[in-house]
């Protein structure tokens, strides 16, 4: 009978202690550490529309090919600088490949660029003035993504909207005036940072080739047509709010 009581107890200390450890093994295999949270990656990818605003100048070179309709060998009436700001907006579209980003865009700025200089070849002194009302950019983008950062560079094609005038210095009264809206190229480059799912914001900085077509200036009352050829070259820098749809 002691046997049996004796063995009884030995099987329920088993019993309790293999109870006791298939217990400590199930709490330890409950306690599993929750994985670290990571932030999901900035996606730069859709439809965005912006403004931006900032500052140009565009320089001009004027140079006279013909008087009263008579060609006259090329003489340079001099250069000036037409320095003023610009505002405006800008769409476009984007997408992402990993860390490369691709993207079209089109952006208009109205312009206050103007900028004068003695004319070099007028007997009665004379000053010539170009005035820049307005910019267009149409271009294609290449960037690099690092994250919420992007750095890129643009290229495409560039309009501007000019008007020329020269007048008397000393009575400023004017006697020749002239328009044109020119075709050209643009490359560019800037940088941009996503501060929020849909925000960014960027610096950007573009040259424009506008080139040196011949523009007529009709004759006056007191003056008689001419022809000049004018060279072109704008530099524009504007920081840039973008909305993008969609995402995260």
């Amino acid at each position: 009978m002691n046997r049996f009581a004796t063995a009884t107890a030995g099987l329920l200390s088993l019993a309790g202690f293999a109870g006791a450890a298939s217990a400590a093994d199930l709490a330890a295999r409950t306690a599993v550490k929750a994985p670290a949270f990571v932030a999901p990656a900035y996606d730069w990818s859709g439809f965005y529309i912006g403004l931006n605003g900032g500052g140009g100048s565009s320089r001009e070179c004027l140079t006279i090919t013909s008087n009263a309709g008579v060609a006259v060998f090329p003489n340079s009436e001099g250069c000036h600088n037409a320095t003023g700001g610009l505002v405006g907006g800008q769409f476009g579209y984007r997408w992402q490949a990993a860390s490369w980003v691709f993207g079209i865009e089109a952006q208009g700025d109205w312009a206050d660029l103007k900028g004068s200089n003695s004319s070099l070849t007028a007997i009665i002194p004379a000053t010539n003035q170009t005035r820049v009302d307005g910019i267009g950019l149409f271009t294609g983008q290449v960037g690099y993504a690092l994250n919420n950062f992007l750095l890129y560079v643009k290229g495409g094609a560039a309009v501007t909207d000019n008007k020329y005038s020269t007048f008397f210095t000393a009575t400023g009264i004017v006697y020749n005036q002239a328009s044109d809206t020119r075709w050209g190229g643009v490359a560019g480059a800037g940088v941009e940072f996503g501060f929020a799912p849909n925000w960014s914001v960027a610096i950007e900085y573009d040259h424009l080739f506008m080139g040196n077509p011949n523009v007529t200036f009709p004759a006056s009352a007191i003056a008689v047509t001419r022809s000049d050829n004018i060279r072109q070259d704008v530099d524009i820098g504007t920081v840039r709010l973008n909305y993008r749809f969609g995402g995260l």
